[in-house]
């Protein structure tokens, strides 16, 4: 689970719910202003203490989570990303999930994939690897990562294989992108998936068209559009064997409850 929307829980209590909860694995949210983990104290010496924490709650923590659309203009995030990369390898932690970034000023996706990205992405991707981090970029279609031919590109322009998805099947329903599809023709450059859900409500898309909005909304796995069996499937298909980490966006469950009901149904098909 990402533990996003709980802002005012510790680490220690995100645990315990997740534990009690059927959730075994923690994307855990970091930032210079806070999160559920403090990457400077990591970095001071304290992350047996944080490994201790999960432990005892029976989970563990399967990323950290540094989701910057700044990522490359802002020079003070990029320098934490390097310490959340650092932070990882203290917490024998292996994928940072993040995003590519949003267009930069004045430029097209792809012209700010041809540039800012990937001058930017080749540096982090190098410094990641050398820590032996991979790096997992969520496919939010509002930053560079809409439509396969972005996705394409991205990898065209940052090669290194240490470089690749958070991948999200909701931000592709709504753009009638094949989510299934596209987990063949990514493979192995999925390092780690969120599990969010995607309502399409035709009666509402037929009365205003696809260019106003109020036609799809995000669901928790099992109450959209999302065939999950098929997606599963799919991954283990192309030889992924990892996470699936909810992300809770559904604004008819409070915290808990949607978590909860992510959890039981996923749980209840996984193979």
């Amino acid at each position: 689970m990402l533990t996003a929307p709980f802002k005012e829980w510790d680490l220690e209590k995100i645990a315990t719910f997740a534990s009690k909860s059927g959730i075994e694995g923690l994307e855990v949210v970091v930032s210079p202003t806070g999160g559920h983990i403090d990457v400077e104290k990591v970095l001071g010496g304290s992350a047996g203490e944080v490994l201790r924490t999960v432990k005892e709650k029976g989970v563990r923590i399967t990323s950290l989570a540094f989701y910057s659309g700044r990522i490359l203009l802002e020079k003070s995030d990029q320098q934490f990303f390097k310490k959340a990369v650092e932070a990882c390898t203290m917490l024998d932690v292996d994928v940072l999930c993040c995003l590519a970034g949003m267009p930069s000023p004045g430029k097209s996706k792809k012209e700010t994939l041809r540039t800012d990205f990937k001058e930017v992405y080749t540096e982090l991707a190098e410094f990641a690897g050398s820590h032996g981090v991979r790096l997992a970029m969520e496919n939010w279609y509002a930053t560079l990562l809409q439509g396969l031919d972005n996705f394409d590109l991205a990898f065209e322009m940052v090669p290194n294989k240490n470089l690749g998805l958070n991948f999200d099947p909701s931000h592709l329903v709504h753009q009638q992108i094949d989510y299934v599809e596209a987990v063949y023709h990514l493979g192995d450059r999925i390092f780690h998936t969120h599990a969010k859900d995607t309502e399409i409500l035709d009666h509402r898309m037929h009365y205003v068209g696809i260019y106003e909005g109020g036609w799809w909304r995000y669901r928790i796995p099992g109450r959209g559009q999302i065939n999950w069996n098929a997606y599963i499937t799919a991954l283990k298909d192309v030889g992924y064997d990892f996470v699936l980490s909810i992300e809770h966006e559904d604004s008819f469950f409070d915290k808990e409850a949607g978590f909860r009901d992510g959890a039981r149904y996923l749980n209840s098909i996984l193979f």
